[in-house]
């Protein structure tokens, strides 16, 4: 009798343990435009390679969350565009018995850890197959982006007007 009492409570703190799973990793939109070719692909001089990262989140059901990673890659030979890459490199996530306050954490900082390498590879490999050299980005502290845009949350809600979704985005350097 009390193996079914203690499997009964086994079966309950699987039930209420929190969880989180990845339920799918998916390359949800890429495009490549190289709006200046042929002629700007005769200059002979380096490309200015500016890159942007930024983070989306939907909440799909209760529990259930599409995180976004978008990168943009621009490189410009003397003002002009040569390409320009745009990904959204995405993912659903699952929570289960995880308290509120430690969920938006993890949308903002372990989902986007957990697509970006995804992103960075989808990102280097199109450059690549546009013939271009790779551009590999670099590592992004995702933490950090997260700290940022809760400050800025605070700022907005003590009434501050400067913010807007272009500060929160992070800009790499060359």
């Amino acid at each position: 009798m009390s193996d079914k009492a203690t499997s009964t409570q086994d079966g309950l703190d699987q039930d209420q343990a929190p969880s989180f799973r990845i339920q799918r990793v998916y390359l949800k939109d890429l495009s490549l435009e190289q709006p200046n070719a042929p002629e700007i692909l005769l200059i002979p001089k380096e490309p200015q390679v500016q890159v942007e990262i930024d983070i989306a989140v939907t909440r799909l059901s209760d529990g259930l969350f599409e995180v976004s990673v978008i990168g943009t890659v621009t490189a410009r030979i003397e003002g002009k565009v040569l390409f320009l890459i745009e990904a959204n490199q995405t993912g659903i996530f699952e929570f289960a018995n995880i308290p509120p306050e430690q969920i938006d954490p993890m949308l903002g900082i372990a989902c986007p850890t957990i697509l970006y390498p995804y992103l960075r590879s989808n990102i280097a490999d199109t450059i690549s197959r546009a013939g271009f050299q790779p551009i590999h980005l670099n590592e992004v502290n995702f933490h950090g982006m997260y700290e940022h845009r809760l400050m800025q949350a605070q700022q907005a809600g003590a009434g501050s007007e400067d913010s807007s979704a272009e500060e929160s985005k992070i800009i790499l350097p060359n």
